[in-house]
């Protein structure tokens, strides 16, 4: 069997969608050439120049790294189409416009080699009617590939096959954009809107709906359909605000053309832009990019739109204190029980958006998806719900919740009268659609087990749905802070460490826990992975660090240091290779942890950083003496030999409490190494971090000795930082206590106060940040940092 490798790729259309997901294929490594049409004046390519400029603006950004948009070649139609004769993968993402695809895959057909993949980002249009645009040689490597924005972080990929897809492609394809690109793949049908945006929109437009018909304002159902319901911050309409409501409206338009006809969909009638929306529009007022749309933002308030009042008034988005009640039930059949018992109009709306919502997906599964899963995951990674539709009602007692639905489309209370599919009522004895063996499909009315495809062997705990059961594995041992255990199944030497402390922080049960396993792991084991799901670590706990402080124990305090910095250290000096295996928040002790690490496997979204300057403090668990360290050893490989050099970018880093941006930046600030592993699909890091510390104990790893003479920049290093402080204090940018703390930052890389080119030991640069750690400690305004961050979680810049 051949190997499938992407070598390089050509995005058609260099619109917000195609730019981006030019930006993310080359964050994967892999070269992108992106087309447009020629410009009209000036520079042929200047509108793909715009483009790749506007990435380096955007926020979030959908650069990893900022060198990654190098990588991007800029092209136009009228000259550059020979370039695709080079290109494995062609993305088209223009404009949603038949007739212009047509023409734009007439135009670059003669161009494309003939084992070339080419994919339409369409988010709705007829994949197979596409394909008719194609020369019949080339339809059997054409798909749908459906990213949904913005690409580098939403997870969701649609792949939309054709009658002629040649399946083994499909099947590559898949492979390489859930491991390369890092998502999760949902096989759609090719029906309208697909499978996330044909129950997004409905949902949405359901919302829409019940707003009025229970006479609620926007802001309120905002309130109502946030993170309460398990959605997302922006709920339903700051989510339109942001995708804009003119795109809002034309994937509305979408399904009103394409779902009506004969046989029309049973809810045909509600796929229209309210006229309240349409007004909108028709006003320019399209959301967020305009500045105003449902919502707008006057200074620091935050308006919103009253149709009653025509015009803007303050935000409110109250919830009442019943429906707030009910809401917080962690019973999920008494949840949905009560909100329909309940008289309040927004506990009517919310059990009125559950009903539909339930009934639309239940009626569309034969036709919309092959079954129950790709729904609910379609919408967890598309639309961001902590719950897929068929999870929500599975949870909540499948027969009681069928039971009510049908009782309301008899009484008309529902969107549709269409009546619930008899499968409904036959997976009763079942408790619903997810078990262990598989998910429900009504085109094929069986249970259908996950993907077989290879790539998905490598995710060892991949996401789950409602039903299905995580691999335990073996404890080895285990305290109240971690868990040493192993996966035989994977591999049977190499030992996995989780820390099982809540929010991962780094309390003293975690430091006793390190301790134990470290060298039980030395004994039984080839290696050690430490690896637990997002976060990382948020740092030291620092409830334990404030109640020492409460008691004024500061020789207690430093001895926990102490047991921090022998906990780094025994990662470091362990005899068996520890690999840290990252993904989500690192911060503070966290990222200390995997400094210290033999080896690091990050995922990609991993936001990395010595924050402690945040709560008045610096890097004590040893992160200063690693930086001192490399300081020391990149200075000898230059002939000026100036540790300084080495030091200044990193106390920068260290005294504005930097965090990348990425695991790729965490490379270039210093907290991993450029031999490190960046992983896309953190479901892999898993499988990654014990393949390293397999090869690395398969190679004969030892730790290296602990570095001597290590040369310092001492008071001349210090003077120099505190030179850029000064100006930073003039300029208003840091306060007297910022400049406190950094200035002990900067003492504790520099090696203390010593000479300029002294040479220290490993144990001496320890004691000088622990030191200097605990006299923050005493200070007052350090002290009423840690407390508004344990009160608000937020920094206090005192």
């Amino acid at each position: 069997m051949s190997n499938f490798i992407v070598k390089k790729v050509a995005v058609l259309g260099a619109g917000v969608m195609g730019a981006q997901i030019a930006a993310h294929l080359a964050n994967a490594e892999v070269p992108v050439v992106l087309f447009d049409l020629p410009a009209k004046e000036g520079d042929p390519n200047g509108i793909v120049k715009k483009a790749i400029d506007g990435l380096k603006k955007l926020q979030p950004s959908p650069l990893a790294t900022k060198d990654r948009v190098a990588y991007i070649d800029a092209a136009n139609y009228e000259q550059h189409l020979e370039q695709l004769k080079g290109c494995d993968l062609i993305i088209e993402a223009i404009a949603e416009k038949l007739e212009w695809k047509d023409d734009l895959y007439r135009k670059i057909s003669p161009f494309i080699a003939s084992d070339a993949i080419i994919a339409s980002n369409t988010s709705g249009l007829s994949i197979n009617r596409l394909a008719e645009g194609l020369p019949a040689n080339l339809r059997p490597n054409f798909c749908g590939i459906h990213f949904f924005n913005p690409p580098r972080y939403m997870h969701l990929v649609e792949l939309i096959a054709t009658r002629e897809t040649n399946a083994g492609m499909l099947n590559n394809l898949e492979s390489w954009v859930v491991s390369r690109l890092g998502k999760g793949v949902v096989r759609a049908l090719d029906t309208p809107n697909f499978v996330a945006n044909r129950v997004g929109v409905f949902s949405i437009l359901a919302v829409m709906h019940h707003t009025q018909q229970f006479g609620l304002g926007f802001d309120e159902v905002d309130g109502l359909t946030g993170p309460l319901i398990g959605r997302p911050k922006s709920a339903t309409y700051r989510t339109a605000d942001v995708v804009g409501l003119d795109t809002m409206a034309h994937v509305i338009k979408t399904m009103q053309d394409t779902l009506g006809g004969d046989t029309p969909d049973p809810w045909h009638k509600y796929y229209a832009a309210p006229a309240w929306l349409q007004a909108l529009i028709a006003k320019g007022a399209l959301g967020q990019k305009t500045k105003a749309g449902i919502f707008r933002k006057d200074g620091k308030a935050i308006k919103v739109l009253d149709l009653q009042a025509q015009d803007y008034r303050d935000s409110a988005g109250e919830v009442d204190a019943e429906v707030l009640a009910i809401l917080k039930s962690k019973n999920p059949a008494e949840k949905f029980a009560q909100l329909r018992a309940s008289s309040h109009p927004q506990a009517q709306f919310l059990w009125a958006i559950f009903r539909d919502i339930f009934h639309y997906v239940a009626v569309h599964l034969e036709g919309i998806a092959h079954n129950a899963r790709d729904v609910d995951f379609a919408m967890r990674w598309g639309f961001g719900w902590s719950q897929g539709p068929f999870e929500t009602w599975q949870a909540a007692g499948w027969k009681a919740i069928a039971e009510a639905v049908r009782d309301d489309i008899a009484a008309g209370k529902a969107m549709s009268d269409v009546p619930l599919p008899a499968w409904v009522f036959a997976r009763v004895d079942q408790g619903g659609v997810h078990a262990a063996e598989g998910s429900y499909s009504a085109s094929a009315n069986t249970l259908q087990a996950r993907s077989t495809l290879p790539v998905y062997q490598r995710q060892i705990f991949p996401e789950r749905v409602l039903g299905e059961k995580p691999v335990q594995g073996e404890t080895i041992w285990e305290n109240a802070g971690v868990r040493l255990w192993k996966l035989p199944q994977l591999d049977n030497e190499i030992g996995i460490l989780s820390i099982t402390s809540k929010n991962h922080t780094l309390g003293r049960d975690v430091i006793l826990g390190i301790k134990e396993a470290i060298p039980l792991a030395e004994k039984q084991l080839k290696g050690l992975v430490v690896w637990h799901e997002a976060p990382f670590a948020f740092g030291a706990n620092l409830k334990e660090v404030a109640e020492g402080l409460q008691a004024k124990q500061f020789d207690l305090l430093e001895t926990y240091v102490a047991e921090f910095q022998n906990a780094s250290m025994a990662f470091k000096y362990a005899k068996v290779p520890v690999v840290a295996a990252v993904q989500g928040m690192a911060l503070g002790g966290g990222c200390e942890f995997l400094m210290h690490a033999a080896k690091r496997v990050i995922a990609l979204e991993s936001y990395v950083g010595l924050v402690e300057a945040g709560v008045g403090l610096i890097p004590a668990g040893g992160g200063c003496k690693e930086f001192a360290i490399r300081a020391a050893q990149g200075a000898a490989k230059t002939g000026g030999g100036d540790v300084f050099e080495f030091i200044q970018p990193v106390f920068m880093t260290i005294a504005m409490a930097n965090v990348s941006k990425s695991g790729a930046e965490a490379v270039e600030l210093g907290f991993a190494r450029d031999t490190d592993r960046i992983v896309f699909n953190a479901h892999e890091l898993l499988y990654i971090a014990v393949k390293e510390a397999r090869g690395m104990a398969e190679a004969g790893y030892y730790p290296k000795l602990s570095p001597r003479g290590i040369k310092v920049a001492g008071r001349t290093g210090i003077a120099n930082c505190e030179m850029m402080l000064a100006n930073m204090k003039e300029g208003g940018m840091i306060s007297g206590h910022d400049y406190q703390v950094a200035k002990a930052a900067a003492t504790a890389l520099c090696g203390g106060d010593v000479e300029g080119g002294s040479l220290v030991d490993e144990q001496w640069l320890l004691t000088v940040e622990r030191k200097l750690f605990v006299e923050l400690l005493k200070t007052e305004k350090t002290q009423q940092r840690i407390q508004h961050m344990l009160e608000t979680g937020k920094p206090l810049r005192n």
